[in-house]
């Protein structure tokens, strides 16, 4: 992500002309060095000379090319220090000025080549040619040559190359990397579709109705190119006290030269060297940039991790950073008298064959629950429709309402209203499944918040960050239950890159900002944010490209520990920094009163450098964290994963509950009393365990027992609920429930789905976190975006 272009050498040229600027001041040093000690003084002054007329020379064409970007700082006072060096003839404190110059340009300018943004990753992922219709076959053109009208195929993968309309059969696009939204969009014939989002279905034809160079695609290009240049340039730290020191500096080797005589001018001029300010920031930054790299965070540059640790507002993008990015299921409802689980397998077994976006979460849903999948056979797969095939013996059929013998207005059907209106109200879609012919249920599919979505957004506000904006090109009703969830303080729904981009620039002026974000969409507000954040981890190579930082781990939660170890190392370095200066100028003054003369004087400033140098490494050091030991980490992990299997058995009390009311009174009491079962015998036992083993080892951690309280208050709570409904199916008994049975039925499941579902994410966001990150924890797969199968 450094310079695509130096893949080489994985270095600029600026790189190369510090790391050459370094090797030739210590050289000169050393052999100086040696030369002194061989006795050959004149020879080594040689030596030292050469360095420092190097390190002046150098120092100058850097002044330069600050003064022409309207900055000067650290630079002018090192150019100072090395023209006074070698007009008094102090070449070894010359020689030495130039390494201690030479070595923070060199961290600097590796730190800055980590920085260079491009829009190579943009570049790359634009298709380059087109397969248009041409008198009845095809021809694969140069993207430059398609325009208004041209017939183009676009295959299974392609990302669409210009705007136009769907020209035959069904469009199945991926569009999160536009729009952000997780679920795939489903266009029919006729139906606009915009350059930059990928065919997730069949193939099919597209008519172009804007050339290439006008389209939505290039559009998001010229926008993260202005946004670049539009972007206010940084101050560094050390340059902020430079002018300070570089006047103080002058105004006491003036005075000193003109009461105290020319000798004790240059042993001011000594102790002046600044390389606090010239050294001990680099090197506090470019270690807290190491501790960042290993919490799963590349920073690029110094600077960029100065500025996180100023920044006061937060926006953030939501699909892929804080929900999965990609699709899941997160309920299955039953019609009839096959088991939820019995419906996921058979869904499933035929979804392994599938090409469609959604299968693989059918998939993967299936496994996660160890159901056994079978291999289908017959099957047929319409785009835009469904998928049909034999599993089992059994006819089974997957895809919209009608591909499954469900009408729109089927009334007969209440349990399809049912599941509509839970996913209307979730933000999800449906996809139906009907067995021999019969509708048989439904899949539910969302695009989960992350658990330690909530508990970042409280860290990142403790550690200063004032305002939090959720700014996403979703669905205002989707992204304002994201937003109420997690406790943003504004939600921008529906925003296209442009207005993603104005939302950024509104909020610049009252602080600097940080934007996270993970599709194409982001990249323009990425490139303007003061800091830009990518996530990384899904392949987001676009905005990886445009962003100042990227998390290269598929956990939100690092960012907040980076922006603490930004402020950290910040702090250590503007410690550093200040502690440096103060003690050059009491020895300056010390100088200044004929106390310390030139060879002592330039020994004493070593050491203040030394001191301040190793009080900057101390930024290489993580902050200290509350950890578990590695065998209660253990324990911590065994229940974060028995949630997953808790979460499934939650839904499955809310789609028992659904049910009530139009299942046959006996189907209904035999569903709620299966559901019952599974809290008795797989929720109650990982409660208890909780309770005996996870809480006590929490209790330890966290120094009281107090601190687990509320979570046994839920416990308690959630045992009681468990009883009650127990007590109530006794009291029906085998006789069929009545209508008042029914609502006290719904109203036990819909509470303790209710109580349980929020239990769970209270024990993910509070306590489950301090385990770290899981073992051979990997990527997350790449966002989809919204629509029906």
């Amino acid at each position: 992500m450094a310079a695509n272009r130096h893949r080489v050498t994985g270095m600029a040229p600026a790189e190369l002309a510090s790391a050459g600027m370094l090797a030739a001041a210590v050289g000169g040093l050393a052999a100086g060095g040696a030369l002194y000690l061989a006795g050959a003084l004149d020879t080594a002054d040689w030596a030292w000379l050469a360095v420092t007329v190097l390190g002046l020379g150098y120092a100058l064409l850097t002044l330069i090319g600050s003064l022409r970007r309207r900055r000067a700082g650290v630079d002018v006072i090192a150019l100072l220090a090395l023209a006074g060096a070698l007009a008094v003839g102090e070449l070894a404190a010359g020689a030495v000025i130039t390494v201690m110059l030479a070595s923070g340009r060199a961290l600097e300018g590796w730190a800055a080549g980590r920085a260079r943004r491009d829009l190579s990753g943009l570049l790359a992922r634009a298709p380059s040619t087109a397969k248009r219709y041409r008198g009845g076959s095809l021809e694969e053109v140069p993207l430059s040559d398609i325009g208004p009208g041209d017939l183009v195929l676009v295959a299974h993968g392609d990302v669409i190359p210009a705007d136009g309309t769907v020209a035959s059969g069904h469009a199945i696009l991926d569009e999160s990397a536009l729009t952000g939204e997780p679920l795939p969009v489903d266009h029919p014939q006729g139906g606009q579709v915009r350059s930059g989002v990928v065919n997730a279905g069949g193939p099919f034809d597209l008519t172009i109705t804007t050339r290439a160079e006008e389209s939505t695609y290039a559009g998001i290009v010229r926008l993260v190119a202005e946004a670049e240049e539009s972007q206010a340039p940084f101050v560094r730290l050390a340059d902020r006290y430079a002018l300070w020191f570089v006047l103080i500096t002058l105004v006491t080797a003036a005075l000193t030269w003109a009461f105290g005589g020319a000798s004790r001018a240059v042993a001011v001029l000594v102790v002046a060297t600044p390389c606090p300010l010239i050294l001990a920031a680099p090197v506090a930054l470019v270690a807290g940039m190491s501790v960042a790299a290993r919490r799963g965070v590349v920073v690029k540059g110094g600077g960029v991790l100065e500025q996180l640790a100023r920044c006061t507002t937060l926006l953030l993008d939501k699909t892929g950073t804080l929900t999965s990015g990609h699709p899941t299921v997160s309920a299955t409802v039953s019609a009839g008298p096959l088991e939820p689980d019995e419906l996921l397998q058979l869904a499933a077994s035929l979804d392994q064959v599938s090409g469609h976006v959604l299968a693989d979460a059918v998939v993967s849903a299936a496994q996660s629950r160890g159901l056994r999948l079978e291999m289908p056979a017959g099957v047929a797969e319409v785009a835009g429709q469904g998928i049909c095939g034999t599993v089992g013996g059994r006819q089974v059929a997957l895809g919209k309402a009608s591909w499954c013998g469900i009408g729109e207005t089927a009334g007969a059907h209440r349990w399809v209203k049912a599941a509509r209106r839970r996913a209307r109200l979730d933000g999800a879609l449906t996809v139906f499944v009907a067995v021999d012919g019969e509708p048989a249920g439904a899949l539910i599919m969302d695009d989960p918040v992350r658990p330690d979505a909530a508990r970042t957004i409280r860290a990142l506000r403790a550690g200063g960050i004032h305002r939090i904006v959720m700014v996403t090109g979703d669905r205002a009703e989707v992204a304002e239950t994201v937003g109420a969830m997690i406790g943003v303080d504004s939600v921008l729904a529906e925003r296209s890159p442009d207005e993603k981009l104005l939302a950024v620039r509104a909020e610049t002026g009252n602080g600097p900002v940080i934007m996270v974000g993970d599709g194409i969409n982001d990249a323009p507000a990425l490139a303007l944010a003061d800091v830009g954040v990518a996530m990384g981890a899904r392949g987001a190579t676009a905005s990886s490209q445009a962003a100042d930082a990227v998390l290269t781990v598929d956990r939100i939660g690092r960012l907040g520990e980076v922006a603490a170890v930004a402020r950290r190392t910040r702090r250590i370095a503007l410690q550093s920094v200040l502690t440096g200066m103060a003690l050059s100028l009491v020895a300056m003054g010390a100088a200044a009163a004929g106390l310390i003369p030139a060879v002592w004087g330039a020994l004493l400033q070593e050491g203040i450098d030394v001191a301040v140098i190793l009080n900057a490494l101390r930024a290489l050091r993580l902050p200290r964290a509350r950890r578990l030991s590695p065998s209660d980490a253990a324990l911590t992990q065994r229940f974060q994963e028995e949630h997953e299997r808790i979460r499934a058995d939650t839904e499955e009390l809310r789609a028992t509950a659904d049910s009530l009311g139009f299942t046959p009174a006996g189907e209904a009491l035999t569903r709620v009393r299966r559901a019952h079962r599974l809290l008795v015998q797989e929720v109650s036992p990982h409660e208890q365990a909780e309770e005996q083993e996870l809480y006590p080892a929490l209790s330890r951690v966290l120094g009281s027992p107090e601190a687990t309280a509320s979570m046994s208050r839920g416990h308690a709570e959630i045992a009681h609920q468990v009883r009650r409904l127990g007590q109530l199916l006794a009291d029906i008994g085998a006789g069929p429930p009545d209508d008042a049975d029914i609502a006290d039925l719904r109203a036990l499941l819909y509470g303790l789905h209710a109580i349980l579902r929020l239990h769970t994410a209270q024990e993910d966001e509070s306590f489950l976190g301090l385990a770290g990150d899981p073992a051979g924890c990997q990527p997350a797969g790449q966002g989809t975006a919204p629509g029906s199968r």
